[in-house]
């Protein structure tokens, strides 16, 4: 009966919304049913923001409902963008209108700059005060990430150009974010120990795109606490540790109590968990994101390390982190407290290594060497931050020479916002940035900061002032944009379009074609290094700038590409910097690209039509 009543009003609500007159039929009828049915069918999630605008006018009684900080215009935003739902407590009271009207202005403030950025910057990275036009935004930043999030989860192979520009847009307003709390942190006093928090702050500044919160890591490390308790349980009933509550800091004195909790958390995480020691894919920077140790279960010895200590500590065992060589280490005390200790008296815990519990000795053979006494001593949250991102630079700088180095400059980023005098990688991120041809105007402040910390590498310095001078004066001479007409007669040798799905005869890697020049363009350094005279046609024939599902971007002969009979999608990062849409046979260039070659798509249409259709036709 009641979903009756229900149905019939929602029949009424529209017409009543539409004519908005107090004598309309069906008002009366509507308006004297109870309140929580007209509220029910208020929310019930058909009526769009403007639907409930027009009914709020119609009557006192409905108006009453759908005031501004009420149920209706709550679920109104609700439905509209659940995810920001997480932002507000139940307990505050919020002017829902106002703040649908404030999220629907940032979102259509958001779209105008994703718009304005590949017409702005397609022939360039985007320089460092591109951001700009963002950070004076109004309004909460949450809105416009929120818009920008909505923008990457549209339909998978439409607006690809928006993808792009929302990707970096969101990628530099979070990373900005991160660093300025992994700034505040850093200010604690050197007894603030939360090496968690500290490492996942590195977490979410190489990884803004994924969902990464202190507090979900440490929801999922409690989880195991429990499992150790569970086992705990088992070993002694009447541990101290199991009474400890969420967020207790108490510490067991007792050795045998402790020796009881590293037992019980062994068995949890090594042998039920199946945590272990990343030995096969030991240099994959995963082993070093808390987010991925935990998942995956397996890491290197600073982040498996950084788990077993918090899990310690959070059950009353107060281990100490070592900053060994070559093996980051736990150490457990074993001497009475207020004595005078060295470093016998302690036992060290190789968390990669299961659990292990080492002497001095064991620790040297370990890693092979004798060393001082001095490092086996404790190190505070940041020299354990250190070494972290020490580690992701040294992965960093064994990318690819293809890559976009995004983890080296990354960790670059991380480990200057710790140490920022440090001239040996200042000087490193001015030839990097230098290297990509990025942001010419932030490398000459690097250099000059350079030439401030250290005069002595005025020879480096001087080098690249002058180099980094030169692009920029070479960008100010680049005059319009070059035209390439198909029709032209000295492109009568071009055979492919952009946006074709090719295949490379040799190599056998899937491509776009994203550029093509009617001759190779290159040096002659570069000719002869890629062997090009080798061909038969040499680099008299045209080539082709094509975007390689590997992530690189290539320059190829013509005569070496052929086109894929089964096309598919390139997983390419900037595949989005030049077309709009994945059709399914061929992508399709943006506004930017399709100016610099207007002639190209009626070409790919006639290919398509010739190659796929023919192909469909034999199949049937």
């Amino acid at each position: 009966m009641a979903a009756a009543v229900v149905d019939s009003a929602m029949e009424v609500v529209p017409a009543l919304a539409e004519e908005a007159a107090p004598e309309a039929a069906g008002l009366s009828c509507l308006v004297n049913l109870p309140g929580e049915v007209l509220e029910y069918i208020l929310c019930s999630g058909s009526l769009t923001a403007a639907d409930i605008g027009r009914v709020s006018s119609t009557c006192r009684r409905l108006r009453e409902l759908c005031q501004s900080s009420g149920k209706v215009w709550k679920e109104q935003f609700r439905v509209r963008w659940p995810s920001l739902m997480k932002h507000y407590s139940p307990t505050d009271y919020v002017n829902w209108l106002e703040e649908y009207k404030v999220r629907q202005k940032a979102g259509l403030e958001a779209r105008k700059i994703v718009a304005s950025f590949s017409k702005r910057f397609f022939s360039e990275h985007v320089p460092c005060n591109g951001f700009s036009d963002i950070e004076n935004l109004e309004g909460p930043e949450i809105f416009f990430e929120d818009e920008l999030v909505c923008i990457l989860n549209m339909e998978g192979r439409k607006a690809l150009t928006w993808k792009y520009y929302a990707k970096k847009i969101l990628y530099y307003l979070r990373q900005q974010k991160i660093l300025n709390n992994l700034k505040a942190f850093l200010q604690q006093p050197d007894d603030y120990e939360s090496y968690l928090e500290g490492a996942v702050y590195i977490d979410q500044y190489c990884n803004p795109l994924s969902d990464i919160s202190l507090k979900d890591i440490q929801a999922q490390i409690d989880s195991i606490v429990e499992l150790v308790c569970k086992t705990l349980r088992g070993i002694n009933s009447r541990h101290p540790s199991l009474a400890f509550k969420a967020g207790e800091s108490s510490m067991i004195m007792e050795i045998e109590l402790q020796s009881q909790v590293l037992d019980a958390m062994n068995y949890v995480l090594y042998d039920q968990l199946k945590f272990k020691g990343n030995r096969m894919d030991y240099y994959n920077a995963l082993n070093l994101y808390m987010h991925q140790v935990l998942i995956r279960r397996t890491g290197i010895p600073i982040s498996m390390s950084l788990l077993y200590l918090t899990i310690a500590r959070q059950l009353g065992v107060p281990l100490e982190p070592v900053n060994f060589p070559s093996h980051f280490l736990l150490r457990w005390c074993q001497g009475a407290e207020g004595a005078s200790l060295d470093i016998f008296d302690y036992i060290y815990i190789d968390a990669f290594g299961k659990g292990k519990q080492l002497t001095v000795k064991e620790c040297e053979y370990l890693i092979g060497q004798h060393v001082t006494a001095a490092l086996y001593g404790v190190v505070n949250v940041k020299k354990v931050l250190q070494r972290m991102v020490g580690n992701l630079l040294s992965l960093g700088k064994r990318e690819g020479i293809d890559q976009s180095y995004q983890l080296l400059r990354d960790s670059l980023d991380l480990y200057l916002a710790m140490y920022p005098d440090q001239v040996q990688l200042l000087l490193l991120q001015a030839r990097l940035y230098f290297h990509l041809g990025i942001w010419p105007e932030k490398v000459l402040d690097i250099l000059q900061h350079i030439q401030t910390l250290d005069p002595g590498q005025h020879g480096a310095v001087g080098y690249l002032v002058q180099h980094t001078l030169e692009h920029i004066e070479r960008k100010k001479e680049e005059v319009g944009v070059e035209v390439k007409l198909r029709s032209h007669e000295k492109h009568r040798d071009v055979c492919y379009s952009i946006g074709l799905i090719m295949k490379h005869k040799r190599y056998g890697y899937n491509c776009v074609i994203y550029g093509w020049d009617p001759t190779c363009m290159m040096g002659h350094e570069w000719i002869r290094n890629m062997n090009v005279h080798s061909l038969p046609h040499g680099h008299h024939q045209p080539f082709y700038n094509v975007l390689v599902e590997d992530g690189s971007c290539r320059y190829a002969a013509q005569e070496n590409l052929e086109y894929n009979v089964e096309p598919q999608e390139i997983s390419h990062p900037d595949v989005g910097r030049y077309f709009s849409e994945f059709t399914g046979t061929h992508y399709i260039p943006n506004a930017e690209l399709e100016i610099r070659y207007p002639e190209d798509l009626e070409s790919v249409y006639e290919t398509v039509q010739n190659i796929y259709s023919a192909k469909k036709e034999d199949a049937e």
